[in-house]
């Protein structure tokens, strides 16, 4: 995290739902709700990586966050670990739909599965995340949903045609959302990182010739972290953006197609 990392007494105690937060800005997004002293809910695929991430967050911030192991991509078993993270924890009141997969693929190699299981994956599970708490939300007078999007699409990013659909398509539901739920008091934005460090794609994409295009064209000469960005999402889950809803807010260190 930043050297001085900000605190949001709102979120201490409240109830938190993460989708894919046990690696990656996932785990960075877990990590930081639990130093807030939020209740955290996290669901991901990878058990051992999100059960050393429970037992690391808990020795570093004293607040055990919880796992489901759940595939997002089976909805009824998605609306059932938010259901129990409801009994757990009470009524949810912050939902990060961060879960999602960039793997790249060429035009002609898409097929029809494919694409539904990418959609599956990237965007389906998105809405019915939100459709799932909004009630939850409702009850408490209010909540926020924090849907992530993608700087690839506005970028013209190779090789990720559907990811890119179906991240430009994230930044429309959450126009659409936040429309139909700001009568409420729900609040729904997207999040947007830019070129993350993360360790996965330090591991694929990151290379010298990758770090001079990064160089070349984001205004800030440093990298951005998952931490960054997981700082961004808790002051969209705070009551401190009260009045921010179906706003794009970027963390890409600028860049010059953005």
């Amino acid at each position: 995290m930043p050297d001085q990392e900000a605190v949001y007494p709102s979120l201490r105690e409240r109830s938190v739902f993460i989708t894919g937060g046990g690696s990656g800005i996932g785990a960075s997004l877990t990590r930081g709700f639990a130093r807030q002293g939020s209740r955290v809910v996290f669901v991901d695929i990878a058990e051992q990586a999100s059960q050393d991430l429970v037992e690391s967050v808990h020795a570093q911030t004293g607040t055990r966050p919880e796992f489901m192991r759940c595939d997002i991509r089976d909805i009824s078993a998605l609306q059932g670990c938010i259901e129990e993270a409801r009994r757990r924890n009470g009524n949810i009141s912050v939902l990060v739909n961060n879960a999602a997969s960039d793997d790249r693929h060429r035009i002609q190699d898409v097929s029809v599965d494919y694409w539904d299981e990418r959609m599956a994956v990237n965007l389906r599970p998105m809405f019915f995340a939100a459709q799932a708490v909004a009630p939850q939300m409702q009850a408490l007078g209010g909540g926020s949903i924090i849907n992530f999007g993608s700087v690839s699409w506005r970028m013209g990013t190779a090789d990720v045609p559907v990811y890119a659909a179906a991240k430009a398509a994230a930044h429309g539901l959450t126009r659409s959302l936040a429309r139909d739920l700001g009568v409420h008091n729900i609040r729904v934005n997207t999040l947007v990182p830019g070129w993350v460090m993360t360790e996965r794609q330090l591991r694929l994409w990151v290379n010298p010739e990758s770090e001079k295009v990064i160089d070349a064209n984001q205004f800030l000469k440093t990298r951005v972290r998952p931490e960054h960005v997981a700082s961004m999402a808790l002051f969209l889950a705070a009551d401190d953006s009260a009045l921010c809803n179906a706003q794009e807010f970027i963390v890409d260190g600028g860049w010059v197609s953005s």
